[in-house]
């Protein structure tokens, strides 16, 4: 049984005023005006108030005690992670020359400060992103148009052609492009001269602007688009991933000439950019840093025929005449080899930002002397390894103290003679970078100094000054467009996050802290068993976790085989708390894994493999029909059927936020407070069980089911990851709906669909229409 601490007194002042007043009339008969006028009824009250307050007091004692044998456990709560994104500067209305900006520019969102954790060179250029849209079933007349447009130009129609249309990658347009799915397997960059900037005069009007980019650093952001994908730790480790992605730029000759092949066809040259990165740009957001050739290589070809631009590995043709005249080059990028790209954002003179504010020098107070000395920072909670320490005295010069995460590995203040040692050379024991050092508790901000014996001690007098570094916790996820104040910019520069902020996480609160002090105790924060892997999955910082399943021997890809049969390797499900785009099923994207990853990593065991995915849906359709009962409103009804079905078959239920509390040494069962427990298949029959509880069903006539495309079915399988998510729900008074009829597929589809017939070799662009 639990263990609770009992109060050491609960009586409250009535109580205590009451009792005396009851003894008094036993121990001294004399005295009987209890009114409230009367002195000793007031000495009663005075005393019954402080002892009040002594046993409030007293009885805090059990929980002080508590909170400090967690100290002495050496326990720490969880501390707050900071919030990171990508931010994009531009020249709008600065001179037109590069300006590099430095590393650390603060930028702000409202309040909440950002950092940029790269320098770059701003280009005074705008960027547009393009990509090929492939059209694979053209119609009769536009093929015929196209043979009257080649014939007018006297030229054969090419046979092996794939029409394309030029998409900007928009949001208002497309949210993400698929690199494999477009003509070409390319994104399309182009750099323009900004809409204020005046031609100049010769052959050359963008001479100006091409001397500014020559020899430069573009600094492009990408970011991909992160759906639900796996992550995998190997018992070897995780290898760095290669770059997946090249970046061409035009080769173009002196004579401006465009090569040609065999056939006469355009033979467009390339240049490849070498890549500068240090993160895996098709897996987390990311900024790549390229070197432009020098200003008279960023050149265009001038002899291309108006049928010509757009044609195979040719740039994208533009309907904007204009923006076509402010042209500079066109930066490609291309996915190398079978690598699966889909790009939901970039542009150029992208930086990666970090949501914290620096404190330099903040004063605390002077050293006594004594041992075990604490300090506590203003700001909390605080990014661990920013803080540094600074003592000064009269005397002696200024000392610099170091971080350490453990005291007892200190060294002591004052050497000692090592017993071992047989040299007189080696006889003391002393390393002053191991004796100037605190331990930190990043999420309250407190600092301790050494005892003298494990690390020096704070000295008598000493002035002492700490720098470090805080942040806001789940405060700086903000939305896209958010940042947009720099104080530090140039005049006409501005600032803007492409895509919302993402990473921050508050503290753990000490109830929440307390939670864990059992599971801490029992698994030492290393994944051993299931329940290991739970309870520390649930802590990683910087994501809401709605729920995980841990299934051990188990590896997805062996689907449908059940746990057990993969020995050596585990398998976390896990679902996030909220997924603003699909509520009802939330999705793990990559961040998400990402961070379940590093948390997990080094706390598994060597030889263990670790898969960590989201949840697989299975989409169902499911119509009801049911007997409301007399007095009972039909629409209320219907929707307390809608709600308990849904509530059934959700992924994530009340209880999916937080770790099984179950004693040690017990089976694992199923919780349906958890969600629609894995492996578990959908019946019919079950649905109507849980319709015949909903309050005012009289009898339910029929439940019928059905997965996806497929026809109506009794029950439904879940394999795997699978777990079910409600297409569509339909509750009626009498027979059900058909399901058919549910998901509107009575409409008998005319369009007999064409595939394109032949093979798609020679990308041509269609020409819009005009009026």
């Amino acid at each position: 049984m639990p263990i609770t601490p009992p109060a050491i007194d609960n009586r409250r002042f009535a109580q205590l005023v009451e009792d005396t007043l009851a003894r008094a009339s036993v121990h001294t008969p004399e005295w009987t005006n209890f009114n409230q006028s009367d002195p000793g009824v007031t000495l009663v009250q005075l005393f019954s108030f402080l002892t009040e307050n002594l046993l409030y007091r007293a009885n805090l004692v059990p929980e002080r005690n508590y909170l400090k044998f967690l100290q002495l456990l050496r326990i720490p709560l969880a501390p707050a992670s900071a919030a990171q994104g990508l931010v994009a500067f531009a020249n709008e209305r600065g001179a037109a020359r590069t300006e590099t900006l430095p590393g650390d520019l603060e930028v702000r969102a409202g309040a909440v400060p950002f950092r940029t954790q790269l320098g770059l060179d701003v280009l005074p250029v705008e960027a547009r992103v393009y990509f090929k849209r492939r059209i694979d079933a053209p119609s009769a007349e536009l093929l015929d148009y196209y043979r009257l447009l080649y014939a007018s130009y006297q030229q054969p129609f090419p046979s092996d052609v794939q029409l394309y249309e030029t998409v900007a990658l928009d949001p208002k347009v497309v949210d993400s492009v698929d690199l494999n799915a477009t003509s070409d397997r390319a994104l399309w960059i182009g750099l323009f001269a900004r809409r204020n900037d005046a031609p100049g005069a010769g052959s050359d009007p963008w001479k100006d602007i091409r001397d500014e980019l020559g020899g430069r650093t573009l600094t492009l952001g990408i970011v991909p688009a992160l759906d639900a994908v796996s992550a995998q730790l190997l018992p070897a480790g995780q290898a760095q991933a290669r770059s997946l992605l090249r970046f061409d730029v035009p080769s173009v000759s002196a004579d401006l000439r465009l090569p040609r092949d065999a056939s006469d066809r355009p033979a467009p040259s390339w240049r490849r950019l070498e890549p500068r990165t240090e993160v895996d740009l098709l897996s987390v957001p990311g900024v790549v840093q390229l070197s432009l050739p020098e200003a008279s290589q960023l050149n265009m070809w001038q002899d291309v025929d108006p049928l010509e631009g757009g044609v195979g590995d040719m740039p994208p043709t533009l309907d904007d005449a204009a923006l076509g005249g402010r042209l500079i080059t066109w930066l490609r990028v291309r996915a190398d080899g079978a690598a699966q790209a889909r790009i939901r954002w970039a542009g150029i003179n992208a930086a990666p930002v970090r949501q914290f504010e620096r404190i330099v020098g903040e004063p605390l107070a002077d050293g006594d002397g004594r041992p075990d000395q604490t300090r506590r920072l203003a700001r909390a909670p605080v990014l661990q390894g920013s803080v540094s320490v600074v003592t000064r005295t009269r005397d002696d010069a200024p000392l610099q103290w170091r971080e350490i995460d453990d005291l007892a590995a200190a060294a002591p203040e004052v050497p000692v003679a090592d017993p071992r040692s047989t040299s007189r050379e080696r006889a003391c024991l002393a390393d002053a970078g191991d004796t100037d050092v605190f331990e930190l508790d990043p999420e309250s901000g407190e600092l301790r100094f050494g005892d003298g014996l494990r690390g020096r001690r704070l000295p008598l007098g000493a002035r002492v000054f700490a720098s470090y570094a805080f942040c806001g916790g789940a405060l700086g996820n903000v939305a896209a467009a958010a940042i947009n104040n720099a104080p530090q910019l140039p005049s006409g520069f501005t600032v803007g996050n492409p895509v919302q902020t993402w990473g921050g996480a508050d503290a753990e609160s000490v109830d929440a802290g307390k939670k864990q002090v059992r599971r801490h105790l029992q698994h030492r924060d290393r994944l051993v068993s299931v329940e290991d892997i739970e309870s520390v999955a649930y802590r990683a910082p910087g994501v809401r976790i709605g729920r995980i399943e841990v299934l051990p021997a188990f590896h997805p890809d062996l689907a449908p085989s059940e746990p057990g049969t993969a020995p050596g390797a585990i398998t976390v499900m896990a679902i996030p708390a909220e997924d603003p785009g699909q509520p009802d099923a939330p999705r793990a994207d990559r961040l998400f894994l990402n961070a379940l990853c590093r948390h997990l990593d080094p706390r598994r065991l060597v030889t263990t493999e670790l898969v960590v995915r989201g949840a697989s849906y299975k989409g169902l359709w499911i119509s009801v029909g049911i007997e409301a009962a007399a007095g009972y409103s039909v629409a209320q009804v219907v929707d307390d059927v809608k709600r308990r079905l849904r509530e059934v078959l959700a992924p994530v239920g009340p209880a999916g936020g937080a770790p099984r509390d179950t004693p040690l040494f017990t089976p694992r069962v199923d919780d349906p407070a958890r969600g629609w427990p894995l492996r578990t298949a959908v019946a019919s029959r079950v649905l109507l069980a849980e319709t015949a509880r909903v309050s005012g069903v009289v009898s339910v006539a029929d439940v019928l089911l059905a997965e996806g495309d497929q026809p109506e079915a009794d029950v439904i399988a879940m394999t795997g990851l699978e777990l079910p998510r409600i297409l569509g729900i339909s509750v009626v008074v009498g027979e059900p709906v058909s399901i058919d009829a549910l998901r509107g597929s009575e409409r008998t589809d005319g369009e007999g669909g064409s595939g394109s017939g032949g093979a798609t070799v020679l990308p041509v662009p269609v020409v819009p229409e005009t009026c």
